[in-house]
Order: structure tokens, then C-alpha cells, then sequence
């Protein structure tokens, strides 16, 4: 008896959270409104030890965890019925280093509070636009935006994380991976997902002197889409690295097409980039204009805002143009798209010395290295009684498209993927498995897409 006390010896510390609290619901509520877990605890943690104690109470006592920053996790992974979840986002300091180019970043910081923090002292990290994603998350699945052509990807200027991983029967503690110490740790920390090795608490990044950038938005009439798709994807990834650009298919309920983009430039030499863009259909709106770049971060911001509160995504890669049969099923299926909140995105990631077709599909976690672009097919909606449609109308959407794009971004997880190893990890699976057996032998991280623990190889 007295041995079994001992196993259930640790507090837990931070802001805790549990059922019938005033705050409850709002803990432990996700961004995906899909989702609706009733955890048995949520702890909010405010410093290294908070988590370590977390771990181990969890540990203890066999509940299930999960681990939550910005809570952004599109298939609800970072949430759970009847466990504890483990949030960072109270630890939120941001220390930058100007002269030796370096930014020290608690992973509770959501992107816009990391890009503000920066801009202070007038220096940036490439990531992505959403200003509530939880900085956490973005980096350990990779990291795509609007500085990616020239930059990298987030998780390519990580130089270093402190994480609590799981240790002995019960126990936790903090370990720093870098080049040097747990260098496997970090190669897996940059593009292998959220939530599988252990909880990351800081990051280290490499940061880049910014002070202003020109964007554009250019509409157009739907009906241009067989004229407007081809000649962005043609154009996207050619252009200037310098240059990173979206599009964005509405449904035709809402009957535009949009692309914007962002330039390490001036408005002049970016008026005279885009010019293919223009040519290709007539604009119904074309914007150019130089701007701070902390305006521009809020700028591309507002597309993420008042969104339908419950919704179904999923993503792929392109590693050429989409043939015309596959432009045909864009417009076929947002003309017949469940309402009008349906979309197809895509963003420029390769082509042109682009920074992140440079590093090799093996240097980090993350293989999509040679994709010209990514597509992200979304549905959203308000009523429960609309999910059903929505969520097969994206599933119908991504077998359609199959035959001309490749995997998913670990970012967009999906559920209906049936092989997802491959999908989000590629060539690399094999290789985070080991990482997962070294640093979570016991299978403590786990969700419905956690890397698995691999079986050991013998010597």
C-alpha cells in the first residue's frame, strides 16, 4: 500500500481547471467548435515545472493527456473525454536577441503576439498568418507562409527546443535539443507533428531584420477560373523567391476568385511581378501597396477571421499545375459546394531557388520538400445538422483531386486518410518511429494520429 501512495505522490501546480469551475467551458472549448471534449482536468501551465508535474500526475494515475498551445488542432487531437490536458498557452514570453539574430519563444505564444514582439525590434520569423494559431504546433508540424519562398518554413529556422518528455516508469523531465545534444529530437521537432514526443515549452529561433514589404490583392469573376488557376500556378512558382502569393477559390455562391501575396520589395517592382496575374483575366479589384511589415501580418490576418465556427479541411500537395481535368474538378465541385463557406486555398511553396525546395526531404521531418504548391479544401458550417454533408462533400473533394496531387500537410490532419504515415510523413516515418521508441518508449503522447512506437530493431 504504502508503495502505491508513493506512485501518486505529485501535485499538480499552474491554474487548474475542472468541471463546474465558472471557466470550464471555455477551457475546454477547441477552435474547431466540431469538437466538444469534456476533459477531467485542464491544466494551465505557467512554468517548465507546471508541465514536468502534469506528466508525471498523469503518469501516476493512467489517465490519458494531451497537449494543447493554441488549440488549433483541426481533428480536435490537442482535446479529450475524461483526461488531462496540459496547456502552455500562459507561458508566453518572448526574449530577442538582435545581435545574434536569435528569438527565445515560450510556446504558448499564439503568431500574432510572436510577430508583434518581434516587430519591436524589427525582426521576423517565417510563419504563418492565422494570428491565434499557437506558435507550439506550427513549428513542430512545419510551418507555411507568407516569408516561406525566401526563408524556409518555420520549423527550418528552429535552432533549438526544451521539452518535457517522459521518463522511467513514472517520471518526467526537460531535455534541450539542439545540433549538438538530442539532435534526433530536433530533426523530429521541425515538420514531425504536434503532440507526439513530448510537451515543447521553448523554442529557439533564427530571426531575420524586416522593416517594410509590399502585398497585392487582386479579385476576380468566378466565371475566370479556367483562366485565373492555370496562370497562377504557372506564375507562382517562377517568380522572384522574394515573392510568396495565395489563391483562393470561393464557392460560386460567392462567386470570386482572390489572390494576394507578399514581397520583400517595393510596390513598383511588385506591380510589374503580378502582371502575368493581370493579364490572364480581367480584375474586378487589384490593390498594391507598401506597407510595415506588421501590417502586412494583420493585413493577411482578416481572411481568418469570422469564420463558421465548426469545420472540415484537409490538404495536399502539388508538384506541378493541375491539368485542365483537375481545374474542372475545382469548379465542379465549389459550383455544387454545401454553402457558401466553402473553398479551395493555395499557397506558393517551391520553384524559383525557393528556400524551402532547397533543404532535402530528409535534412528535417518534414518530406514535402520539392511540392511547387499546397491546397488546403475546407467546409464549414453553423448547424450540427450540416456536418454530415460538409464533411463528405471534403471527402468526395480529396478522392476527386487524388490522381494530380500528393499527401497532406500534418498541419491539416485528416481523420478519413486512411494511410496517414505516409501522407503527412513520407520517406521520413521510419525514422520517427525511432524517435518516438528513444524519447516515448512507454507510448505516453499518443492521439488517433500520434506517431506509433516502433518495434525494436535488434542488433
Amino acid at each position: 500500500m504504502a508503495q502505491k501512495s508513493k506512485e501518486k505522490s505529485t501535485r499538480l501546480t499552474g491554474r487548474i481547471v475542472i468541471p463546474g469551475n465558472p471557466s470550464y467551458n471555455t477551457a475546454r472549448m477547441e477552435y474547431n467548435r466540431r469538437f466538444s471534449k469534456f476533459p477531467r482536468i485542464i491544466v494551465f501551465c505557467q512554468r517548465t515545472q507546471d508541465v514536468i508535474n502534469a506528466v508525471k500526475w498523469a503518469r501516476e494515475r493512467g489517465i490519458r493527456l494531451r497537449v494543447r498551445s493554441g488549440r488549433h488542432s483541426y481533428e480536435g487531437f490537442s482535446a479529450v473525454n475524461g483526461g488531462i490536458i496540459i496547456d502552455v498557452s500562459e507561458m508566453n514570453k518572448v526574449k530577442v536577441d538582435r545581435k545574434n539574430r536569435v528569438a527565445i519563444v515560450q510556446t504558448g505564444n499564439p503568431l500574432a503576439r510572436v510577430y508583434k514582439k518581434l516587430w519591436h525590434k524589427r525582426v521576423a520569423i517565417p510563419a504563418g498568418t492565422a494570428p491565434d494559431v499557437g506558435v507550439a504546433g506550427l513549428t513542430l508540424g512545419g510551418g507555411v507562409g507568407l516569408l516561406s519562398r525566401k526563408y524556409g518554413l518555420t520549423c527550418d529556422n528552429l535552432k533549438q527546443v526544451k521539452m518535457v518528455v517522459a521518463s522511467g516508469r513514472y517520471g518526467a523531465r526537460t531535455i534541450v535539443a539542439d545540433r549538438k545534444k538530442h539532435s534526433d529530437l530536433l530533426w523530429a521537432s521541425r515538420g514531425g507533428g504536434g503532440g507526439n514526443f513530448g510537451v515543447a515549452t521553448e523554442y529557439t529561433f533564427r530571426v531575420r531584420t524586416i522593416s517594410s514589404v509590399s502585398i497585392y490583392s487582386i479579385t476576380w469573376k468566378w466565371s475566370d477560373l479556367e483562366k485565373v488557376l492555370p496562370a497562377w500556378q504557372r506564375w507562382a512558382p517562377s517568380v522572384t523567391n522574394r515573392l510568396t502569393s495565395t489563391i483562393e477559390v470561393a464557392a460560386k455562391q460567392v462567386g470570386t476568385i482572390v489572390s494576394t501575396g507578399q514581397l520583400l520589395g517595393g510596390a513598383e517592382e511588385l506591380r510589374r511581378l503580378i502582371r502575368p496575374l493581370l493579364r490572364a483575366a480581367t480584375p474586378v479589384k487589384v490593390m498594391v501597396k507598401t506597407v510595415p511589415f506588421i501590417d502586412a501580418t494583420k493585413f493577411f490576418a482578416e481572411s481568418d477571421l469570422n469564420l463558421e465556427p465548426k469545420f472540415k479541411i484537409t490538404g495536399a500537395y502539388g508538384f506541378q499545375p493541375l491539368p485542365p481535368e483537375g481545374v474542372r474538378i475545382i469548379r465542379d465541385f465549389l459550383s455544387k459546394a454545401p454553402n457558401r463557406h466553402a473553398s479551395v486555398w493555395s499557397q506558393s511553396l517551391g520553384g524559383a531557388g525557393s528556400a524551402v525546395s532547397r533543404v532535402s526531404p530528409t535534412a528535417t521531418a518534414y518530406p514535402h520538400r520539392k511540392a511547387e504548391t499546397i491546397y488546403e479544401l475546407s467546409a464549414r458550417w453553423r448547424n450540427n445538422r450540416e456536418q454530415k454533408q460538409n464533411i463528405q462533400w471534403v471527402k468526395r473533394f480529396r478522392r476527386a483531386l487524388r490522381p494530380f496531387v500528393k499527401g497532406d500537410y500534418v498541419n491539416f490532419p485528416d481523420l478519413q486518410i486512411k494511410n496517414w504515415p505516409k501522407a503527412y510523413y513520407g520517406v521520413n516515418f521510419g525514422r520517427l518511429k525511432q524517435v518516438k521508441r528513444k524519447y516515448d518508449p512507454h507510448n505516453v503522447f499518443r492521439f488517433a494520429q500520434s506517431i506509433p512506437v516502433g518495434k525494436q530493431v535488434r542488433k
